[in-house]
């Protein structure tokens, strides 16, 4: 994984000039139409262009990514070195971004020779692309050898290298449209493979996959999709270890899984689960009690599993893997089909309606995507979600609630100007709601975590010099604490103290 040929392009400006004029590889033009940046927040450096305002950038572990005008990225090679062979040998190359070597060599040849028949006679790329190839001390290579380079590069375009446009933070859609694996395939490998151990009786794995918090999760939803006969005793041994960690929905599932059975002898085991705490107890509240019999057991099993669970990865909410995904370390496998996600519903709403209510809409899938972008630390897709959760809000309660979180996550992002006006329109909803939901925000937790944020903004604004927004901001801030009920008030007195000292200490700017 080299630059080199970068190096001599650089270094001879004959060479340079030769891969500009014939394969559109143009050091001058190293500019792309709009800012981008890598999804993963990794670096990205462009250094070339094309014609038609397509960018090559080079990421940091040297791989080039190419972005086309129009919206499209792929990762076209592994180094410089590579993705020239690719750019030289394939003059064409975009025009190949959906062949594979299961095409086979006859379907590819025949492509590249009618790609390049009418170049070919144009630009003399044979005899160029010979001599180029030669000064950069690249190797020649046929053109289904470079198809399969191709290919493969681009493959792993995602999750790694997804592309964003910088300002509205969507995403580039992949270059080369090949249908990618299911998100769950991934996710469920380890979990596949625990689940191989525990049946093949690997006492190690037993006590290991156990203790896991994690691999538990994912052997239980291996199991959940891989139903066998012989599971029912490792199945009643992780669900006395999942239990340790309350009311998860794999412990759900792990009753469910053992309830389906209907064995009447399982009944005081999962009893004893469900007392473990008390959000475990409300969670198992209609599971039959140790007296009931098999029957009984495997009625409520039965009518779970159809509703919540079932045989089929695919039917699993999306939140289901991306969770599982985080949980396992692969945040940008997470990442990606969230983003993706909410790419989908920002282009199209029409997927957020409500079954049995064409026309109203159900955002709550926002609100999760807002919540785990943010989990995963990426507060400025987080706040895409978010602002696109609080414009579908229906009620003056919901809209304030949603904007106190927008605002949170605008000043948490460095956006102090935006989370200002997203407080003035909070506070515009507090004096007019339109409805009766807000009646009482003054004596409830959100009057108090309004006065909360004001401060905490006023805070921000003071420590990057904004004295007048801060003062201004102070000035709402009291005024809304003055509203509150006393133990509301009380609860944010020594945060209003703290930051009135703060921003009588400020200086007015020179």
């Amino acid at each position: 994984m080299t630059d080199h040929a970068l190096r001599l392009l650089r270094q001879h400006a004959h060479l340079a000039e030769l891969a500009a004029s014939v394969f559109d590889f143009d050091l001058d033009r190293a500019d792309h139409v709009e800012p981008v940046r890598l999804a993963s927040g990794g670096p990205l450096r462009p250094v070339a262009g094309d014609g038609s305002g397509g960018t090559y950038f080079v990421c940091a572990d040297g791989s080039v990514l190419y972005a086309d005008s129009e919206g499209s990225a792929g990762i076209i090679g592994s180094s410089v070195d590579e993705a020239l062979e690719t750019v030289i040998g394939l003059p064409c190359w975009r025009d190949h971004v959906d062949l594979s070597p299961a095409d086979g060599p006859e379907r590819i040849m025949a492509r590249v020779a009618e790609a390049e028949e009418e170049f070919r006679e144009d630009h003399g790329i044979d005899e160029a692309g010979a001599g180029l190839r030669a000064a950069l001390g690249l190797p020649e290579r046929s053109p289904v050898e470079l198809v399969g380079m191709l290919h493969t590069a681009l493959l792993r375009t995602e999750p790694d290298f997804l592309l964003l446009n910088a300002e509205e933070g969507c995403a580039y859609s992949l270059l080369d449209r090949t249908p990618r694996r299911p998100l769950w395939e991934p996710v469920l490998a380890a979990g596949r493979t625990d689940l191989a151990a525990l049946r093949a009786g690997d006492r190690t794995a037993w006590d290991a996959t156990a203790v896991d918090p994690v691999r538990r999760r994912l052997a239980l939803r291996a199991a959940q999709f891989d139903r066998a006969d012989g599971d029912l005793e490792l199945l009643r041994h992780l669900v006395r270890h999942e239990a340790e960690s309350s009311m998860t929905d794999e412990l759900r599932l792990a009753a469910v899984l053992v309830g389906l059975r209907g064995h009447a002898e399982d009944l005081p085991l999962l009893d004893e689960v469900r007392g473990t705490d008390f959000d475990t107890a409300c969670g198992l509240s209609e599971m039959p009690g140790p007296d009931a019999d098999g029957a009984a057991l495997r009625e409520w099993a039965v009518g779970l599993d159809e509703s919540l669970f079932g045989t089929d990865p695919s039917d699993e909410p999306l939140s289901t893997w991306t969770e599982l995904a985080a949980d396992q370390g692969l945040v940008e496998l997470a990442r990606t089909a969230l983003i993706r996600r909410l790419d989908e519903i920002e282009l199209d709403q029409s997927s957020l309606r409500r079954q049995g209510a064409p026309k109203a809409l159900d955002p709550s899938p926002l609100w999760t995507l807002a919540h785990e972008l943010e989990q995963l630390g990426d507060r400025v897709q987080a706040l895409r979600a978010q602002r696109l959760y609080t414009a579908l809000q229906d009620t003056a309660w919901n809209r304030v609630s949603a904007l106190l979180t927008q605002a949170r996550l605008e000043r948490e992002t460095g956006h102090l100007g935006q989370a200002e006006r997203s407080l003035t329109r909070l506070r515009g909803l507090l004096a007019d709601p339109a409805d009766d939901s807000l009646r009482h925000w003054q004596r409830v937790n959100l009057g108090r975590f309004i006065a909360a944020e004001h401060y905490t903004l006023t805070r921000a604004l003071a420590d990057v010099n904004l004295t007048e927004e801060a003062r201004a901001t102070l000035a709402a801030a009291e005024e809304i604490r003055g509203e509150l009920s006393g133990a509301a008030a009380t609860a944010v007195r020594e945060l209003a103290v703290e930051v009135a000292e703060r921003v009588a200490d400020a200086r007015d700017p020179d």
